[in-house]
């Protein structure tokens, strides 16, 4: 089953301010849930730059890949 059938992706932002303009100190939170359960497998709190690019990478592997191999692409991430 593909990755995108299995979960979804949440990002809340830290601020208004979209991730080039933001405040380097600001928190952004990205969290991958399981549709099925609803909970959160997999979660980050990293700055804003950065959270935008994980999810930009996140949405793609979601739609390519298998539920499992999205899994263990993304579980030994460290931000």
């Amino acid at each position: 089953m593909k990755a995108n059938r299995a979960y979804r992706l949440i990002v809340k932002r830290g601020g208004r301010a979209p991730a080039l303009l933001a405040d380097p100190a600001r928190v952004d939170h990205v969290e991958v849930v399981e549709i099925d359960g609803g909970e959160v497998v997999l979660f980050w709190d990293c700055p804003p730059q950065t959270a935008s690019r994980l999810a930009r990478a996140l949405r793609t592997d979601l739609a390519q890949l298998e539920a499992d191999e999205m899994l263990e692409r993304y579980r030994a991430l460290e931000l």
